[in-house]
């Protein structure tokens, strides 16, 4: 196998997208499309991925990292001048290219190796990736000879009536022969109306040197498709959501309701979860085996048990144990740490907080910046004051306590080991274990005292 790299083009504006996000950073199901480009590459063995960067490049960079290489197109001229950019870091070297561009988010690592293989298998000087489309309309016609190698690329404003009926397109994905390519690309001149450098042309200028030039015929339209504008971005999303979605459910995930789940591109989830409709499971979240998840339930970046149900709530950035049933209607906030047979129940939030073994809050209580121990009651209306308008202070609640209910823990405070907390306390001083702590206005009954006000009202 020769050597192989790999061009992103990823500099153009995006102008039609409308809008202040650079285009090939506008993200499909959770994830930018040059990332899933980049990382559709890199599970293929390539000696160098070149990104050609322009408008927005910090940005692009940022998100990409140090696992490529970059190349600034300072001056956007066109698809051919872009993979010049590369000449410096690729030229010399003996191998094959990809160019694929950083726009087309659905394209499959299996379709790119497929394309660089039948490629080396023709000992072609360039391959044009391509697919059927039952409606051509607005895309360049793969016209090929007697012997199935490619005679040329006419785009459609250019095409007989005869050739419109090609349905064998030009995706705009291309693999050649490096030095080739690079030599090619000093011939390519800006003669059109938009004054550009276009890359389609080192195809024209390969075939008229005599080369071979071959086609490979990907057996699935919607991987070409490239994002130019909303329309095509929701697209891209359906499809990649529809992709995603039948991806777990042959892993034995059960989605009820498929077309109702958005799942993310990098989430991870165990056989026999059930995922009810109306659940977005976001960025890089992993679920265990045999979950409840949904209905209407958000999860972000968070790792979930084994055996957790998680209903009508929302998660983020936080760690889910096993057996954890949380919900209908309850926010677990960044941070969080909830441990295994933890029950979290109606309207209930959590923020930076680790509740251990066995522990509940059933319902309407704010539990905020607090270490909370294994099997505590968290008894309804507990909150837990952890700001003072300034700064955070921390609560804890040691193994076995119980806090009754309309309880106000004013932090920074700790509730032994054992510990109750009567209801309706205010809690401003730490409670001993074992001990019994009430901290509220003892009951006072005026007998009468609803009589004299009437008769008072009525002499008025």
């Amino acid at each position: 196998m020769s050597n192989r790299f790999a061009v992103i083009l990823a500099a153009g504006q995006g102008t039609r997208m409308r809008s202040k996000l650079y285009k090939v950073l506008h993200p499909v199901c959770g994830k930018p499309m040059v990332q899933h480009v980049v990382d559709q590459v890199k599970q293929l063995q390539f000696s160098d991925i070149v990104v050609i960067v322009g408008h927005g490049a910090e940005l692009v960079k940022t998100q990409l990292g140090d696992d490529v290489t970059y190349a600034l197109q300072a001056e956007q001229l066109g698809t051919g001048h872009a993979v010049l950019q590369a000449e410096q870091l690729l030229a010399a070297k003996e191998g094959v290219t990809v160019v694929l561009c950083g726009d087309t988010p659905l394209v499959t690592a299996k379709t790119i190796e497929g394309l660089l293989s039948y490629h080396e298998q023709e000992s072609a000087l360039a391959t044009v990736l391509t697919a059927h489309a039952d409606d051509p309309a607005g895309y360049g016609r793969i016209v090929r000879n007697e012997s199935g190698l490619v005679e040329r690329i006419v785009e459609h404003k250019d095409a007989s009536e005869e050739e419109k009926t090609i349905q064998e397109i030009n995706t705009g994905t291309y693999c050649f022969d490096n030095q080739a390519l690079f030599k090619a690309l000093q011939n390519v001149g800006n003669q059109n109306v938009q004054g550009e450098y276009y890359l389609p042309d080192v195809i024209e200028i390969l075939k008229d040197a005599g080369e071979k030039i071959a086609a490979y015929q990907t057996p699935s339209f919607d991987e070409t498709l490239g994002v130019n504008d909303r329309v095509a971005l929701a697209e891209s999303e359906r499809i990649m959501k529809e992709r995603i979605n039948k991806k777990w459910m042959r892993e034995g995930v059960s989605i009820i309701d498929p077309s109702n789940t958005y799942i993310s591109a990098d989430a991870e989830i165990g056989q026999d979860t059930v995922i009810y409709p109306g659940t977005m499971i976001m960025g890089a979240t992993t679920i265990g085996s045999d979950c409840v998840i949904g209905p209407q339930s958000e999860i972000v970046d968070s790792q979930i048990g084994n055996q957790t149900t998680i209903k009508q709530s929302v998660v983020h950035q936080s760690s889910i144990g096993n057996e954890v049933s949380i919900g209908p209607f309850a926010h677990i906030r960044p941070s969080s740490s909830i441990q295994d047979e933890v029950r979290v129940g109606n309207f209930v939030e959590i923020k930076k907080t680790t509740m251990g073994l066995r522990s509940k809050a059933s319902h309407l209580s704010y539990i905020g910046d607090a270490e909370i121990g294994a099997d505590v009651n968290l008894g309804c209306g507990s909150i837990t004051v952890n700001y003072d308008g300034m700064n955070k202070y921390l609560t804890k609640v040691e193994d076995g306590a119980f806090i009754g209910c309309n309880s106000n823990l004013i932090a920074p405070v700790t509730v032994g080991k054992n510990a109750y907390v009567a209801a309706g306390s205010t809690i401003t001083d730490d409670v001993p274990g074992e001990a019994l702590s009430v901290a509220r206005a003892r009951q006072v009954n005026k007998e009468g005292y609803v009589s004299k006000i009437k008769d008072k009202k009525k002499n008025n």
